[in-house]
């Protein structure tokens, strides 16, 4: 098959278009001719080495196709055997495209469980956006967070799918939501999607400037964090509210006030991915509310995914990075 081929770790150019062997049919695995994949900032750390992922590899988490067995139209879960723990992921958990062959590429095989129906009315770029950055939202915002209707929330990093998403479904979910970002563009696109507002975070005092848009000037019930900038994050949180930290692009430490921590009562709650059964949440908030995937930044196609790294780390666009490998 062909495929973007991972042939060494380090910057875009060590992703080459070429041939991988096809995955073969085994009992407990699906295999699924895709029709695009998505991009995540996870699929930047594998092709730098953070994982350890074996050479040369095919990397992708993020996928939607046909099921080469009675060519239905699937998406592919990428939190693969999470367990029976909803609180946490079992030893053997693992995301697709880190230790074995992911989805950029015309064929991936996966666990069993790891394909859902796609849901009607998505285009394949959009139903590609949707697994990882919905997934790991969803478990974020509703079964770490707990956001409820008419609590407020403030995304850090607009823009990001992640970021894009949580604007989408906490609005969904009834919350009020503001957004920081690099730019008043990217503050407006995510107003389009159903935020209030938001802040530059180029300005020191970002923080504040946030605190003073919450309900009382009184700070946030919840703050989403993609980013890695936990010590900011409780500057703009309200006592007794919760930080949920998934990220580590800016930062992969913080020092943290631990007095003001514990007499702020704050929550600070660490996540990433998610379950089955928040896949499945997730999917049955998309099909009962008509919630929408991230809008898609840019379509490359399969044999230009060195290009589409590049673009992705430039920060340029606003939403999702999707490979066309054709339907």
């Amino acid at each position: 098959m062909r495929a973007a081929v991972l042939e060494g770790f380090g910057d875009a150019s060590r992703l080459v278009y070429g041939d991988f062997p096809d995955p073969e049919p085994e009992p407990g695995f699906t295999v699924v001719r895709l029709a695009a994949a998505a991009l995540n900032w996870h699929d930047v750390l594998v092709r730098q080495g953070r994982y350890g992922s074996p050479l040369p590899h095919v990397p992708g988490a993020d996928g939607a196709g046909r099921r080469v067995d009675d060519g239905s139209e699937v998406l592919v879960l990428p939190s693969l055997w999470w367990g029976s723990d909803q609180r946490a992921p079992g030893p053997r958990w693992e995301i697709l495209g880190d230790h074995r062959p992911g989805t950029y590429a015309e064929y991936v095989r996966v666990p069993d469980d790891c394909v859902v129906p796609k849901p009607a009315g998505l285009s394949w770029a959009q139903a590609a956006a949707l697994p990882l950055v919905g997934l790991t939202t969803y478990r974020a915002l509703v079964t770490r967070a707990r956001l409820e209707r008419g609590q407020s929330l403030l995304v850090l990093g607009a823009g990001g799918g992640v970021a894009t998403m949580a604007v989408i479904l906490a609005s969904a979910i009834g919350a009020t939501v503001h957004v920081t970002s690099s730019s008043t563009a990217k503050i407006d696109a995510a107003v389009a999607l159903g935020a209030v507002g938001g802040v530059s975070y180029r300005d020191p005092d970002w923080p504040a400037a946030a605190r003073a848009l919450s309900p009382e000037k009184a700070g946030f019930d919840v703050v989403l964090d993609p980013v890695g900038t936990w010590a900011p994050a409780l500057e703009a949180v309200r006592p007794g509210g919760r930080v949920v930290v998934l990220g580590s692009v800016s930062a992969e430490r913080a020092d943290l006030d631990v007095r003001r921590f514990y007499f702020g009562q704050y929550d600070l709650l660490g996540t990433t991915m998610g379950s089955p059964a928040d896949f499945a949440g997730l999917v049955d908030l998309v099909e009962e509310q008509g919630i929408v995937p991230p809008p898609i930044a840019r379509v490359f196609p399969l044999s230009e995914t060195a290009a589409a790294h590049r673009y992705l780390e430039s920060g340029a666009g606003f939403g999702k990075v999707v490979l066309d490998i054709g339907s």
